[in-house]
């Protein structure tokens, strides 16, 4: 059974916002009080949270889809529908986020570190926060949004201060549980560890992480044994320990050729030239060992390798490898810049830029991009003409109309607003208000009209033809 991912597809769905409520106060001796239709609520956000709990992506291996709930829709009586909630997925620490294509959408390190990997839906606008001056009475609401689904890749790479790399059965294991607390398995075969082990090292008053990787072969860094799946661990290491067995078996083999081949394969994967080296020559404890190791040394050293003796078994030479770890890493820490405080970047958008973009396309066909004409689309009941209309208004409004005439667009030719798996396509007809007049005064009930006194109903009209409409685009409930 599989007891260790560190490399996950995850398919999340953020929740839907509610729908907002077309409702007209009702009471008695009052049958036509006002629209109270309240405000829909917004789906809940779907965001990864580093978790110091958690080692592995396991779960996500097993169960890869997640959805958080949706929003609950608004009611009459000036109701707002309820939130949904929000959906946290805990990662362990080091977890990097990465669309299909292989892009970096987020890095989490430190524990509560969190992003967003699907935004939740706004809830639709309830007739109550549609009302102005001039749409007193509307006779609709808007449609919640739909929430974000993305697949995305979840890769783990190991927090640690210190990366252990040789060949399998080389003694790395073995260093780790003398070192620090950790409980490896180890035995005298290939291949033993199939996940990175993480220790603790405490030497004077330096505490750091330890980390041993799989064993490397040649070709680890093209995919041959278990090398291209844990190499990425060592990327976040401070420090490369080679582990070089001395007392090793197979004839073809030695220290210095095996320093070389992994050498070689780290410098296939890439990005680990900085990293400070040290070399350990494990297992002198077994008499060729010893003498291997007096052997190969000095030559080692002539490369510029800092070169430890050590054996894992007799507990020989581990205070001098554990302070001379302990040195490096406090001055790996002490090199990092000092992280600053979070900066907010202003981003003020351009004179001329419209918020959209009209396209002509190759079959004559009119595409409308932009975030405000496809979010209107999307809150749009096209069951309701008053609805439509108000779409409509809020087009022309924006100057769709008018980059249309632009483009050259004539009356009857095909309009689409989105993108192609997701458009409203119509044809469209020219007008000045966007058929507005057409419809009247939308939003008004004459039943309004008429419980008015002469004289207020001369001020609402004239204050209608001295303002401008009040346009409520961006509200968002509280």
């Amino acid at each position: 059974m599989t007891t260790f991912v560190d490399r996950v597809e995850l398919h999340v769905a953020a929740g839907s916002g509610g729908h907002g409520c077309a409702s007209v106060h009702r009471e008695k001796f009052k049958p036509l009080g006002g629209p109270d239709g309240g405000n829909g609520g917004r789906g809940g956000d779907v965001i990864l949270t580093v978790d110091q709990s958690v080692t592995t992506l396991l779960d996500y291996h097993h169960s890869p889809h997640r959805k958080a709930t949706n929003g609950k829709p608004g009611e009459g009586g000036n109701r707002f529908g309820k939130d949904g909630q929000d959906l946290i997925l805990p990662v362990p620490d080091g977890t990097v986020v990465l669309d299909k294509a292989g892009n970096v959408l987020a890095d989490l390190v430190g524990h509560g570190t969190s992003y967003v990997a699907a935004q939740g839906g706004r809830g639709g606008l309830g007739n109550a926060a549609l009302a102005s001056a001039r749409r007193k009475a509307p006779g609709f609401a808007l449609l919640g949004e739909p929430g974000d689904l993305q697949d995305i890749v979840l890769e783990l790479k190991t927090v640690a201060d210190v990366a252990l790399v040789g060949y399998p059965s080389a003694g790395k294991s073995s260093l780790i549980s003398v070192l620090s607390a950790a409980k490896p398995k180890i035995a005298d075969y290939p291949f033993t560890t199939l996940v990175p082990n993480l220790g603790v090292v405490t030497a004077g008053s330096t505490v750091y992480t330890i980390a041993d990787v799989p064993g490397l072969i040649p070709g680890a860094s093209q995919g041959k044994g278990l090398g291209l799946e844990f190499l990425r661990h060592v990327e976040r290491c401070s420090v490369l320990v080679h582990v070089l067995d001395t007392a090793t078996l197979e004839s073809d083999r030695d220290p210095a050729s095996d320093l070389d081949i992994i050498e070689e394969e780290l410098r296939q994967y890439g990005g680990l030239d900085n990293r400070p080296r040290i070399v350990v020559l494990n297992k002198i404890d077994v008499p060729d060992g010893k003498d291997l190791a007096e052997m190969v040394r000095p030559d080692l050293e002539a490369r510029g390798y800092r070169v430890f003796e050590v054996s894992a078994v007799a507990h020989t030479g581990l205070k001098e490898l554990s302070y001379a770890l302990a040195e490096l890493v406090a001055t790996s820490r002490a090199a990092k810049p000092k992280e600053e405080a979070t900066r907010i970047v202003i981003r003020p958008k351009a004179v001329d830029d419209t918020g959209f973009t009209v396209t002509r396309e190759a079959d004559g066909l009119f595409r409308v991009r932009g975030e405000k004409p496809e979010r209107w689309v999307r809150q749009t009941d096209f069951n309701n003409d008053e609805a439509v209309g108000y779409l409509a208004d809020r087009l022309n409004r924006l100057g769709v109309e008018e980059q249309l005439m632009k483009a050259g667009a004539r009356g009857g030719d095909g309009v689409a607003i989105g993108p192609e798996e997701n458009a409203v396509v119509f044809d469209w007809e020219p007008s000045v208000t966007a058929g507005a007049e057409m419809l009247g005064r939308r939003g008004e009930d004459h039943r309004f009209e008429g419980a008015r006194p002469a004289a207020q109903r001369r001020r609402d009209r004239q204050a209608e033809r001295d303002e401008a409409e009040q346009e409520y685009d961006d509200f968002e409930p509280f």
